[in-house]
């Protein structure tokens, strides 16, 4: 039976880099995939993913509006679809998560939707939500902070070095704006902007 997959992690922690190898598993096998991926991130060129380590693919930018259930189910009909994988799966309204619900409910094709989970303020993105309350299966893709703990967290630094508290909660960005960090040095990255400022 198909399933709602969240695979989630921090920066930095490989989740496009499994996409792709996923989806090259699939096509290798002789079997159709559909990849999507939010229009905010065209880090990799609009309509792409791309990983760190340099591989990229193609995809289908989706926005805030686009009904992604029908968008599968025409492009299904046409040709059928083994697996639907998703990328920047946080950047989805609540809408767009029970969208792929439905594509794995009516259409039974396995939905694979790989995100952050908290945004730098360490609050759940509005796609990582929905994702988190109704997916299958919850998947963590680790990485790790400079300590060598588990990095689940993930701070926002500002021009001036310094760990930014504020702002919009979408700041489309690489390792030149985010760092992965434990929670242990999350907090610390925020109590250091905090002496600074009363100084």
């Amino acid at each position: 039976m198909a399933k709602l997959h969240f695979i989630y992690a921090t920066m930095n922690a490989g989740k496009s880099t499994l996409l792709l190898q996923a989806a090259y598993n699939y096509r290798e096998r002789g079997m159709r995939v559909a990849t999507l991926i939010s229009a905010l991130d065209n880090r990799a060129g609009k309509g792409f993913i791309g990983s760190r380590i340099g591989l990229k693919a193609e995809a289908e930018a989706f926005g805030p509006d686009e009904d992604l259930f029908s968008a599968i189910k025409a492009d299904h009909e046409a040709s059928p679809l083994s697996c639907v994988f998703v990328d920047e799966a946080q950047f989805m309204t609540t809408d767009q998560v029970w969208q792929l619900a439905r594509i794995v409910d009516v259409l039974d094709i396995p939905v694979m939707a790989y995100g952050l989970r908290t945004d730098f303020r360490g609050e759940l993105f509005p796609g990582s939500k929905a994702l988190l309350a109704i997916a299958d299966e919850l998947t963590e893709a680790r990485s790790i902070c400079h300590c060598g703990r588990k990095a689940t967290m993930v701070v926002r630094m500002g021009e001036d070095g310094k760990a930014q508290r504020d702002g919009a909660q979408v700041l489309i960005g690489g390792n030149e704006t985010y760092t992965s960090l434990c929670r242990r040095h999350w907090q610390l990255a925020f109590a250091a902007e905090e002496v600074h400022s009363a100084a």
